[in-house]
């Protein structure tokens, strides 16, 4: 899959309102357990947010408790998160922290563009409030953790800039794949397997339809009120499955380990905002766009614009709808990491073991999920392959249990747990899905366990 060169590209998580306005759709080859029902937009509809929150709940009460006996810590991680480092970041320090203590982060790894004389790496790090920072940059195409400061090094060639990124237990992993789909992998820890940003781009259709609902104050009321009370859907309505991103995953895998983990690529910016101009003019953006980069709409397109802006001043905000607050954008999707203790040390260690699984929490809570088999073989794993080999999988709700082997499905399963007697060598996933309001959809995917062909004899 390569990228078309007269395709407008977007970068660095920036508001996306004002480019997706000017640019083309894309598509995107598709071979997932199930193809989307709904629409991007058809999810935003009142009676599909409340099946899907009703099937949430009903998952809810339907948990197993699995206790964990390998004596790992099951570490809820957020990977791509930005606060306070850039004019398009609309949040803060401050702010993510409150929002991770709230719904039960244990680590951030910050992922701060690179914004000289500023070293990236002098921002948080440690424990704070009980949550664990651990700096690092979006840079150059990559997702950057180093253990100490390579601000010296940010102009070398880019296989001399993983090299140092990578001395002692720093981590580097390839991010927005759909811009860079045939960057070689050597040297790099993993890369994104999910990236919440790429739903948003290419949701072309949805962004339209979003501005159209923005003019016109009944829908407006309306909107505000699915986000009231269903918030975490409401964000969620974008997600598709990553099949350019796990392409790039399998065939990587095939011939090396690679870490996959989920780009947040949290903000604090899906602010939306209308602000008039005049009584037949507005301007529609979010929180971080000048108004000079803002959507100018005029009542001789959208007549009911004329009643949204009545009674207000020209530069007044009318309408302020906020999609992405921190709280939310974390619990959209997350990387688990399975550890032996929630510090720095033991976080690179276990995500360069693989020991490591990705999940959209706001559908479940996916703590006690277990992916191995024969004789210990736990996630991330590496060993010949040897006749016998068993692969189990124990998920703490019922789900669409799916056995990837070398990028194909090899089983099927629906339930707790699948259990499989592998037929040979192979690089072994998992992804498990939920039906959801009668639509299924991905929840959780894991590390895998690489099986390799056994030599000699």
């Amino acid at each position: 899959m390569r990228r078309n060169p007269h395709k407008p590209r977007f970068h660095d998580g920036a508001p996306l309102l004002p480019a997706l306005l000017l640019a083309a759709a894309s598509s995107l080859a598709s071979e997932p357990l199930a193809e989307p029902r709904w629409s991007p937009n058809d999810r935003l509809h009142r009676e599909r947010l409340s099946a899907v929150q009703e099937s949430v709940d009903s998952l809810a009460r339907r948990r197993r408790e699995i206790r964990r006996t390998d004596g790992l810590l099951d570490l809820r991680c957020n990977f791509h998160a930005h606060a306070g480092d850039s004019t398009h970041t609309g949040g803060t320090p401050e702010e993510i922290l409150a929002a991770a203590r709230s719904v039960g982060v244990d680590v951030l790894f910050l992922s701060d563009h690179f914004r000289p004389p500023r070293d990236f790496m002098d921002g948080w790090r440690g424990l704070r409030d009980g949550v664990l920072f651990i700096p690092g940059s979006e840079c150059r195409g990559f997702l950057v953790s180093p253990e100490r400061s390579v601000f010296q090094s940010m102009q070398e060639p880019i296989p001399e800039f993983v090299r140092t990124v990578n001395r002692g237990d720093g981590l580097i992993f390839l991010s927005h794949i759909e811009e860079r789909p045939d960057h070689p992998m050597d040297g790099l820890t993993g890369l994104e397997i999910y990236n919440r940003h790429y739903d948003a781009k290419r949701d072309f259709t949805g962004i339209l339809k979003l501005v159209l609902r923005l003019t016109d104050p009944e829908q407006v009321v309306e909107l505000a009120d699915l986000l009231r009370r269903y918030p975490d859907a409401c964000l969620a309505g974008q997600a598709a499955y990553p099949q350019a991103y796990l392409e790039k995953w399998d065939a990587a895998t095939a011939t090396g380990r690679f870490t996959g983990v989920a780009a947040n690529d949290c903000h604090h910016n899906q602010v939306f905002l209308v602000k008039k101009l005049d009584d037949d003019t507005a301007l529609i953006g979010t929180v971080v766009d000048k108004d000079e980069d803002m959507r100018k709409v005029k009542a001789l397109l959208r007549p009911a614009l004329r009643r949204l802006l009545a009674g207000h001043k020209p530069g007044d905000v009318v309408v302020r709808l906020d999609f992405d607050p921190y709280e939310r954008s974390l619990r959209n999707v997350s990387t688990h990491v399975l550890a032996s203790e929630k510090t720095e040390p033991a976080l690179r260690t276990a995500v360069k073991a693989g020991r490591a699984y990705v999940s959209h929490d706001w559908m479940a809570d996916p703590t006690g999920f277990e992916f191995g088999g024969t004789d210990g073989l736990r996630m991330g794993d590496e060993r010949p392959w040897t006749a016998g080999t068993v692969l189990r999988v124990e998920s703490p709700l019922p789900a669409k249990i799916r056995l990837i082997r070398d990028g194909l499905q090899v089983a099927l399963e629906e339930g707790y747990s699948l259990r499989h007697e592998t037929a040979g060598p192979g690089v072994y996933r998992v992804e498990l899905w939920f039906d959801l309001g009668g639509e299924v959809r991905p929840w959780l995917y894991s590390n895998p366990v690489y099986l390799r062909p056994a030599t000699g004899n």
